[in-house]
């Protein structure tokens, strides 16, 4: 008998009970865990990757391209600028994963890092706001071939001698959101050591975006799996399939994503009327919002059974926080507005209904979709239509390093995913916002009211 087995076996009843306990603690962390996969030559998507390669087989084109424009003031050294970038890329695999079809085996493939990443430098010297404005939009909405890549690509504008417009476009399949912080966090990292002649203060990160869709892949399977099913479909039985908004046009057979943004800003004062309302119902802003908008909803379309998706940052390990890819997930949020709730009432039921929709929040929306099988119908998303989404911004504002200050602008593609995307950004003192529309159904003149 070893060591270790003369240890348990010396132990009371309740000392083997409470290791056990502790053995299936670490166990259960362990699997949680996402670890480096042994290298290959190609490896798995992860569910939201797969959707969207699918709805990018769909919809060629810009739809789900992810864009960003940065205003750079002050003396910039192109050289370490372009460096940092080839440094992202080198450290993010994700950036450099193309999606080649194998005989109808999708597969996502690592190409080797660049020695260079292009930052083509184009002189505007003297143009326009619009003109610039224009340049911008061109960029965002360039497609990408997912078969061969690259997947992200920049572009510098020089507008004059201290002043330029750096324009960053990726293909949604690998990044979203978050992945954008993470970017510009690094950015300023690398592009400050190398103006100062230093090497990359950044250590190298332990775990790839290919490592995390090994692992959901692993473990959102079986029990774990049918667990989370069996709460969306309880919770979205005898829901509606669409959302009826009144339309200024006839909805067309063919769902089309033209679209246009009407940009407003809640007070000072609403604002903090709404955060001392949230604070009293033990609700956050965003429950707040959110029964507003439910509403406003119920009360153009004359329903009181409202659906609506808000996406959701899906990182919920440590280790896949620091990393670059697409790990965003879609929560569908369903309110029952029957029996003339007061406002109060009505948060409480949003309340409810928003924490348990979290608690289960790690079912993909792929799957969803794909264990629900609603009605097929072209002329519109499955399952909601219109998309709610709150943040506090990660990326905006200002941000300055090595003497040069940053600011992120909106860059507009002329595009809506769906028929209409509210998105709030809460600031220190008010709230902004934006509708989102598609343009073949709604006027301007409709999403202003």
């Amino acid at each position: 008998m070893s060591e270790i087995a003369k240890q348990i076996a010396g132990l009371s009843p309740e000392q083997r009970a409470a290791l056990r306990k502790r053995l299936a603690k670490k166990q259960a962390e362990d699997r949680n865990r996402v670890t480096r996969r042994a290298d290959a030559d190609s490896y798995p998507l992860s569910f939201i990757q797969e959707r969207l390669w699918m709805l990018n087989q769909l919809e060629p084109g810009p739809l789900y391209n992810d864009y960003t424009a940065f205003r750079l003031t002050g003396p910039l050294d192109v050289p370490a600028l372009e460096r940092a970038l080839t440094e992202i890329v080198r450290r993010h695999e994700a950036l450099r994963a193309t999606f080649p079809d194998d005989g109808g085996k999708i597969q996502q493939v690592i190409t080797p890092a660049p020695a260079r990443m292009e930052l083509p430098l184009v002189n505007m010297r003297g143009a326009t706001e619009q003109e610039v404005t224009d340049r911008a939009r061109e960029e965002a909405r360039l497609p990408f071939d997912l078969a061969r890549g690259p997947l992200m690509r920049a572009k510098l504008l020089r507008l004059g001698e201290e002043e330029h417009m750096l324009l960053l476009t990726m293909h949604h399949i690998v990044t979203d959101g978050w992945s954008m912080g993470v970017l510009l966090q690094e950015l300023g990292a690398l592009y400050g050591a190398y103006v100062r002649g230093e090497e990359s203060p950044l250590s190298e990160l332990p775990i790839q975006y290919a490592d995390y869709a090994a692992w959901q892949r692993e473990n959102l399977r079986g029990e774990a799996l049918e667990r989370q099913l069996s709460y969306w479909r309880e919770q979205l039985r005898g829901a509606p399939a669409t959302l009826e908004l009144p339309t200024d046009r006839p909805r067309p057979p063919v769902q089309t994503f033209n679209g246009a943004r009407h940009y407003f800003e809640l007070s000072a004062d609403l604002t903090n009327a709404l955060r001392g309302l949230s604070q009293r119902e033990g609700a956050t802003l965003f429950m707040t919002l959110l029964a507003a908008f439910n509403v406003l909803l119920s009360r153009y379309t004359r329903r009181d059974d409202i659906v609506v998706g808000t996406p959701v940052a899906g990182r919920g390990q440590a280790e896949v926080e620091k990393l670059i890819g697409v790990f965003i997930n879609t929560v569908v949020l369903r309110t029952r507005l029957d029996g003339a709730p007061t406002f109060r009432e009505l948060l409480g039921r949003v309340r409810t209904m928003t924490m348990s929709a979290f608690a289960n929040q790690e079912l993909p929306f792929e799957k969803l979709v794909e264990a629900l099988r609603p009605e097929r119908n072209l002329s519109h998303t499955p399952i909601f239509q219109v998309m709610f989404s709150f943040q506090v911004p990660a990326v905006g504002g200002s941000n300055e390093f090595a003497g040069l200050r940053i600011n992120s602008l909106d860059a507009d593609n002329r595009m809506s995913p769906f028929d209409l995307v509210v998105q709030l950004t809460e600031g220190p003192e008010t709230v902004r916002g934006r509708f989102q529309y598609n343009t073949d159904l709604f006027e301007p003149e409709t999403i202003e009211r």
